[in-house]
């Protein structure tokens, strides 16, 4: 069975996007990008909020067109577009690019989901993955530590009911001073 993964870049000080939904402070090199190409090629699907896939699809699908274009964003535009998406939405009638609307996180239906995908699935957007929290159905957590203090905008974590006991799996520190902290969800 999958995982369920959420990876997220954050601010020092604990933000994911700066007071006016910035993310311009997000430090993706070459480097960085290749991890991420290589952590996301293999998935099995993406499962994104309406507003991160909306992002997405504004970009991804002809990025690979720019002969200007970075190897890795390049690549990265051939994974988005053909990974399966699953977009959470009440509100978007139709997703193209290789997706398809579900309306609600539903707990049971996600966990069968994992069940059937045949790999990890990948978690985008904040607040789907407060959503997929609060349903307990993230397994994994990759937190990007930017080095940046934001002072203040929207927090990667909002408040939550309980305590969740998390594993170190693994750490790494990247040639820009971004650090990878991922975590396992301890079960039982």
């Amino acid at each position: 069975m999958g995982k369920i993964v959420c990876a997220m870049s954050v601010s020092l000080d604990g933000f994911m996007e700066g007071p006016e939904r910035e993310i311009d402070w997000h430090l993706v090199d070459d480097e960085l990008h290749a991890h991420f190409n290589d952590q996301l090629r293999d998935m099995a699907a993406f499962l994104d909020g309406r507003v991160t896939y909306e992002l997405m699809a504004e970009y991804w699908p002809t990025a690979d067109e720019d002969p200007q274009a970075p190897a890795p964003v390049r690549e990265f535009a051939r994974i988005w577009r053909e990974m399966p998406k699953i977009v959470y939405s009440r509100t978007l009638e139709s997703a193209a690019w290789n997706a398809s609307v579900v309306r609600e996180v539903v707990p049971a239906e996600v966990e069968a989901l994992k069940a059937r995908a045949g790999g990890d699935l990948a978690v985008g957007g904040a607040g789907l993955a407060a959503s997929f929290a609060a349903h307990d159905l993230i397994d994994e957590y990759a937190v990007y530590v930017h080095p940046v203090l934001l002072g203040s905008g929207k927090r990667l974590f909002p408040p939550a009911a309980g305590r969740t006991r998390l594993r170190l799996a693994e750490s790494r520190t990247f040639g820009n001073g971004v650090v990878l902290l991922r975590y396992a969800r301890e079960r039982g």
